[in-house]
């Protein structure tokens, strides 16, 4: 299985994606010092503290990943039967099963390893930042950095089985486009934040749409050999 990822990550040229997630976490860092640059001109305070920074950026990386994850799926799964080059992956002396589990495990660790990363990057730079600009009061303690430690290695785990789900969709018609909305509809009900609060906070939330995301990779795994590809 390994051998195959390693297959999926050279043939589809990962450092461009690693490049593009890179883009991505300094776009969302250039959200986050606009969002805080903007009180200070219209008297507002958005962070009113530190642990309201790192909830936001929780948000920012998960919703910005989860779509990311969708694309991927759209590359490394739905435009090979498009272009129909899935046959040739076919015709290797491989289950066709274990080609599709590969690609999916490639989608999963991406996203996790990209939340993760770009998490720690941002938090990182904003607590930088912010000891010369002082656009969040009061200072970081362990026990904030802790709680929220624990949280990103649940959160990232489960919105990279999130980011399954959009498959169901683009599969039906082999729709990279349908592929994508779908991503952003999950992003859109599970990473919104209404003053301090969202459905991700609820805990049986995530951990239920990481079941259906594992549910529909399952399938997807199963059943790609019932699959006509011709």
């Amino acid at each position: 299985m390994l051998n195959l990822m390693k297959l999926e990550l050279r043939k589809f040229k990962i450092m461009g994606y690693i490049r593009s997630a890179a883009i991505a976490t300094l776009i969302i860092f250039g959200f986050m010092m606009l969002m805080s640059y903007s009180p200070e001109l219209h008297g507002i305070n958005v962070f009113e503290n530190y642990s309201r920074v790192l909830s936001m950026i929780d948000v920012f990386v998960r919703g910005t990943f989860i779509i990311f994850a969708a694309v991927l799926l759209g590359r490394f799964v739905i435009d090979e039967f498009n272009h129909k080059t899935i046959t040739v992956l076919f015709m290797y002396p491989i289950k066709r099963h274990k080609i599709i589990a590969a690609k999916l495990l490639v989608v999963i660790a991406f996203t996790f390893l990209c939340i993760v990363a770009s998490t720690i990057i941002l938090s990182t730079l904003y607590f930088f930042i912010n000891s010369f600009t002082h656009f969040v009061p009061g200072e970081v303690t362990q026990t904030l950095v802790l709680q929220h430690a624990a949280k990103l290695g649940f959160h990232a785990l489960a919105a990279s089985f999130i980011a399954l789900i959009p498959l169901y969709f683009g599969m039906r018609k082999y729709s990279v486009p349908t592929t994508i909305v779908s991503s952003i509809i999950i992003v859109l009900l599970t990473c919104s934040d209404s003053g301090g609060f969202s459905l991700n906070d609820v805990i049986i939330v995530p951990i239920l749409l990481a079941a259906i995301g594992i549910a529909v990779g399952y399938m997807a795994i199963r059943k790609i050999d019932q699959i006509d590809i011709r």
